[in-house]
């Protein structure tokens, strides 16, 4: 019989996995590769997520490899624009791939009647190598050549034949600019091999497992990973409904009664998005669907592993304040030293105030 692992014992797994228990002092790259990349469609919250697990981290660490472009933000799993290195973006792209067509085909096949996608992806390559491009440039540039096609979708297709790479400076701590892409190959200026599906299965686990076939799937946006992954050296475990979890057979699970310390996380962390059953690490879904409409991910903060708030940031005339929203009650001492210190990396200028609230902020 595979061992039975409880709701705890699979939170303090994916927490320590996560770089959540205790920071660490690996090197911000390697950080994002044990990581396997970051969401980050905003442009900046994902330096929390290094923050929250990166000992001492500073963001200009993080945006020097970005000006560097020993890191880049692409889209990859779910076809959502993940922070990865350089060598992730190359070896990964081709993988998912399918995942940004298969939507693109869904949303935008019928705009891109009449088409010729090698001739779209020539021209496209053509056109970026000239300059970065947003993609209303990008379309109104396409439109020249098929000015009968939205040009909307055009730049949408670009985006599945070409993997693109948002440019600096966007992206860049403290700085802004327009949502410029370029093609990764060219901008990094180096091949690798690409990755299989049996890589990138290890490499979840090794950031979020153990975990189910559905869980790998559901992270990477691929489908039938169940062979793959019943080709690879993998233990077996069972949570308290029954479903088999996968693991790395090297890894040697914490304690489910491991003490954690409390966590402000960034609205789009991955903690939250990369698991079909999500129990591990929420409990309060009743409280997470009132911002689903909104279509925004809340700001959620960790108490004994688990989402027990969020937290908001506003500044007036050279003060910063934090709110902790409490979507239940908690002894704020912990979370107010942690808000701290977290006020110092996001406004390290500015006078800080800490404020305490009841019940969940106003989307």
């Amino acid at each position: 019989m595979d061992p039975v692992l409880s709701r705890r014992a699979l939170n303090r797994a994916t927490l320590d996995r996560q770089l959540l228990i205790r920071r660490t002092t690996m090197p911000v790259i390697d950080v994002i590769e044990h990581l396997a990349g970051l969401q980050a469609q905003t442009p900046h919250s994902w330096y929390t997520g290094l923050w929250n697990r990166i000992e001492g981290f500073k963001a200009e660490q993080a945006a020097d490899l970005l000006e560097r472009r020993e890191i880049v933000r692409i889209a990859l799993q779910r076809s959502t624009i993940h922070l990865v290195s350089a060598r992730d973006c190359l070896a990964m792209r081709p993988l998912v791939q399918i995942v940004t067509e298969r939507m693109t085909r869904t949303t935008f096949g019928r705009k891109l009647a009449g088409v010729d996608l090698d001739e779209l992806e020539t021209l496209a390559r053509s056109l970026l190598e000239d300059r970065a491009m947003t993609f209303a440039e990008l379309g109104r540039a396409l439109g020249e050549r098929w000015p009968d096609n939205d040009q909307h979708a055009l730049g949408q297709g670009v985006r599945w034949l070409v993997p693109l790479v948002q440019v600096p400076p966007r992206g860049l701590w403290g700085k802004s600019g327009p949502i410029a892409h370029t093609a990764a190959d060219g901008w990094l200026g180096f091949e690798t091999p690409p990755m299989t599906a049996g890589e990138l299965v290890l490499r979840y686990l090794k950031s979020f497992g153990p975990a189910s076939v559905k869980d790998v799937q559901t992270w990477s946006g691929l489908t039938r990973l169940g062979e793959v992954v019943a080709s690879l050296d993998l233990v077996t475990y069972r949570d308290a409904g029954g479903r088999v979890l996968y693991d790395l057979p090297d890894i040697e699970l914490p304690a489910e009664d491991l003490p954690v310390p409390v966590r402000f996380m960034y609205d789009f962390d991955n903690l939250f998005l990369s698991h079909e059953d999500r129990s591990r690490v929420v409990e309060h879904v009743d409280v997470l669907r009132r911002f689903v409409p909104y279509n925004v991910q809340p700001r959620t903060i960790l108490v004994d592993g688990f989402p027990a708030g969020d937290w908001t940031t506003a500044r007036s005339k050279g003060t910063t304040t934090l709110t902790i929203h409490r979507w239940e009650p908690f002894d704020p001492t912990e979370a107010g030293e942690e808000a701290a210190r977290l006020l110092a990396f996001l406004a390290p200028g500015d006078r800080h105030e800490i404020v305490v609230s009841d019940g969940p902020s106003k989307v």
